[in-house]
Formats: structure tokens, C-alpha cells, sequence
């Protein structure tokens, strides 16, 4: 809880700074229009995504297997999206990050392990709650 509580402290204080720096550097105009363009692709690359993991969990219970993949892959595009949502640089690296697939490999270890720690220590019953 103390994470999460220093999170939502340090991110912003993080974004100010970057959103400062790069307006003295570029200029307010150019960080702004920046911003909204990366939360423009974002958005299409979400979609995009989002759709491609949905024809993969598809394909996958088509063909008798359950669509562990795509689960990880979907909880990626989900989270990626919510990061290009929020604005800021930090968090759009971070959610371009989670949406494209050949980077998306080096969370599913770490979302995976939060997963079976969720159900090992039977956190997953108390946060339905």
C-alpha cells in the first residue's frame, strides 16, 4: 500500500518535471501538441492491439486450448492503455511499451508472478470483496 501511496506521488512530481523541461527545451506548443499526439496513437495502437489479442484468444479456444497467452497479453494492452490515457511522457513510454508485442515479453514474467502470488496468498478472494 505504501508503493502505491509513493506512486502516485513520485509519477506526477516525475511528469511536472519532464513536462517543464521539455517546454524550455521545445517550447509549451510543441510538448503539448506531443502529448496529444501520443495519446492519439496510443488510442489506434490500443485498438489495434486490443483486437489482435482477441483473435488470438479466439483462435486459441477454437483450437482446444485455453488462452493463457493471450490473457497475459490482454491484461498488457489494458494496462498500456490506461498509461497513454494518463498524460504525461513517463507513463506514455511505459504504455507504448506494454502495447507493442516485442516488448510486451518483458512484463508478462512480472505479471505473472504478481498473478500467482494474488491466488497463492489468497489475495485475489479478499480484493472481490
Amino acid at each position: 500500500m505504501r508503493m502505491i501511496i509513493a506512486l502516485f506521488i513520485i509519477i506526477p512530481v516525475l511528469e511536472i518535471t519532464l513536462f517543464v523541461i521539455s517546454s524550455q527545451t521545445i517550447g509549451i506548443w510543441p510538448t503539448v501538441i506531443g502529448i496529444g499526439m501520443t495519446g492519439i496513437g496510443g488510442a489506434w495502437l490500443a485498438k489495434k492491439q486490443g483486437l489482435a489479442v482477441l483473435q488470438q484468444a479466439r483462435w486459441e479456444l477454437m483450437n482446444g486450448r485455453l488462452p493463457s497467452e493471450a490473457v497475459l497479453d490482454g491484461i498488457c494492452v489494458l494496462a498500456g492503455a490506461i498509461f497513454l490515457l494518463t498524460p504525461g511522457f513517463l507513463t506514455d513510454i511505459i504504455g507504448f511499451l506494454l502495447l507493442l508485442p516485442a516488448t510486451r515479453m518483458f512484463f508478462k514474467p512480472a505479471i505473472t508472478r504478481w498473478l500467482k502470488s494474488l491466488f497463492e496468498t489468497k489475495m485475489f478472494f479478499y480484493m472481490r470483496r
